[in-house]
């Protein structure tokens, strides 16, 4: 089952130094229907104004994942440790009681443009504070997280796989899923999404999607394709 949940009737802000939009309940946008998926708690889409910064501040019990679109970030945690990430960087931060990270857009002439994941994190277990990820290039799929770090991915500490797929128009990719629910985010372009049943969703830039129950999904791209596809067990 597939139920697309549009770019217009996500959450919107804007502060001036910051231009968002929530895909799900997120700072003054609160909606008790739309309180996560499954482990997935947030999904934002933020544009920080040249040389703008978020203040330092401590985090659940999550994992903080930050793929750069467009622009060049620095983040810094209460200890002195810091690192930057650019275009096409994914950047997971496994929070930790006491720690607070800042962000700041390093760059004074332009926007930062990136997308946000926080993940329920399980308690047990401890992964390394900062993990960083270039993605591929002229790769149709790459999984870019995943429980044990396979293929190289980013280890998160859920059950939750996470794929970003790259399409032509025209081509198609079609994602097996291991947990009952996924969430299927358009990053850029126009594809249409299928399920096993023949359910077909149309989504755009910006556009997302709540799957349950399949075992797979196929994308088929009508212009050049981003999206991230994140397999969610629980």
């Amino acid at each position: 089952m597939m139920t697309s949940r549009t770019a217009q009737q996500c959450g919107q802000a804007d502060y001036g130094w910051l231009q968002a939009r929530y895909t799900f309940s997120f700072g003054h946008y609160f909606d008790p229907k739309l309180l996560g998926y499954a482990s997935l708690r947030v999904l934002n889409q933020e544009v920080l104004a040249p040389g703008a910064a978020f203040q330092p501040r401590a985090y659940p019990q999550v994992d903080i994942l930050n793929l750069i679109l467009r622009g060049e970030a620095e983040y810094r945690d209460n200890e002195g440790n810091y690192c930057q990430a650019g275009d096409g960087d994914l950047l997971l931060l496994s929070t930790q009681p006491g720690v607070t990270w800042s962000e700041q857009n390093v760059n004074r002439n332009a926007p930062l443009t990136r997308i946000q994941l926080w993940l329920d994190a399980c308690p047990e277990r401890e992964n390394p504070l900062v993990q960083q990820l270039k993605l591929a290039q002229d790769h149709p799929h790459q999984l870019i997280a995943s429980p044990d770090g396979e293929d190289g991915s980013l280890q998160v500490r859920q059950q939750v796989w996470i794929h970003h797929i790259t399409l032509e128009p025209g081509q198609e990719w079609q994602q097996p899923l291991k947990g009952s629910r996924a969430w299927l985010q358009s990053i850029h372009g126009q594809f249409q999404a299928l399920s096993a049943n023949d359910e077909r969703e149309e989504l755009g830039c910006g556009d997302g999607a709540f799957i349950r129950d399949e075992s797979a999904i196929c994308l088929k791209a009508q212009t050049p394709l981003r999206a991230l596809v994140v397999d969610l067990m629980s």
